[in-house]
């Protein structure tokens, strides 16, 4: 038998996706363990460093990992899907995976991975009602649907917070229930700013994941405190969406995508889009991933087996 993806389905108990229906977003606790992110941080400061070392002048490939803002305070690092092997595990995390399925509503593909690094601005002026850059990725119209009473939205994001996000942390700031609203987005954030309880913002521990549709208002939001933010960001689409984060793939990080991964990748130039839906009432799916079994299909899911008693 061919290899199998194995990945959660619902992945979100009841209650998450109550929350992600009614406020566009969820955070999910406990997605990465603590060694995983510590090991994915690692990735990244080593990421950062070797793109800080590159000759003066030198221009990026299609492929290449880049900076898209490099400053002393921040760095946002792009197209980093194949600058190391945990980076690209993150990108097929079953739990993620089945997450934005969930909200895709069939199968998908990844379509963008990067990351920021970010700690507080030296001269940021901290107002009591700071003003965001607030935006979304995603129309109304032409992105979402429902089936089952739920919401669905053909392109999603996880973002997990790689470091404890306090409320002094810069943690993600959206508009609650504006991923529904085919409205002026003007109109949307002058609400926003005039009753600032419609602006939620992650408090989280470390490894917890932030879930939301592409049609939600949303910004990064602003640091206070003297600690480093480190994140993760994986966009996913619909099967048939274009990979628009950088260049194709090189032959050799082509070589060691499996077989069940294809499709994450690479996508599916096809009509159909493999439609996958849950009721708000079924269960989460229990079983346990981590980034391991991304990669190697047989480990997913499976329970060790117990000790024998001496």
């Amino acid at each position: 038998m061919p290899p199998v993806f194995e990945r959660p389905f619902p992945a979100l108990t009841p209650e998450q996706r109550y929350h992600f229906e009614v406020f566009g977003y969820v955070v999910v606790p406990g997605v990465l363990s603590h060694d995983e992110c510590e090991t994915i941080k690692s990735a990244l400061q080593q990421l950062k460093r070797d793109l800080r070392a590159r000759p003066k002048g030198y221009k990026p490939g299609p492929s290449e990992p880049n900076f898209l803002i490099d400053k002393p305070h921040h760095v946002f690092m792009a197209t980093i899907r194949e600058a190391d092997p945990v980076i690209a595990a993150y990108a097929a995390h079953p739990r993620l995976v089945g997450m934005a399925e969930e909200v895709i509503g069939g199968e998908a593909r990844m379509v963008e991975l990067n990351a920021h690094i970010n700690s507080r601005n030296p001269d940021d002026k901290f107002e009591a009602n700071p003003q965001f850059d607030l935006h979304l990725g995603m129309d109304v119209p032409y992105g979402t649907h429902t089936k089952h009473g739920l919401f669905h939205c053909s392109f999603v994001k996880t973002l997990t917070n790689l470091t404890e996000l306090g409320p002094d942390d810069g943690g993600t700031v959206v508009i609650a229930g504006s991923h529904k609203l085919d409205i002026p987005h003007d109109d949307m954030i002058a609400c926003a700013y005039a009753d600032r309880s419609l602006i939620h913002q992650v408090i989280a521990p470390a490894g917890s994941t932030l879930l939301f549709a592409e049609t939600l208002m949303h910004a990064t939001g602003r640091i206070r405190s003297d600690r480093e933010r480190t994140i993760i960001v994986c966009g996913y689409g619909t099967r048939q969406f274009p990979y628009w984060d950088g260049g194709d793939l090189t032959p050799e990080f082509k070589a060691q995508i499996p077989a069940h991964l294809q499709t994450l990748f690479y996508g599916k130039a096809h009509w159909t889009r493999a439609p996958k839906y849950r009721t708000l009432s079924e269960p989460v799916d229990p079983r346990k991933f981590t980034l391991a079994d991304a990669w190697h299909p047989k480990k997913a899911g499976k329970p060790k087996p117990a000790k024998k008693k001496k």
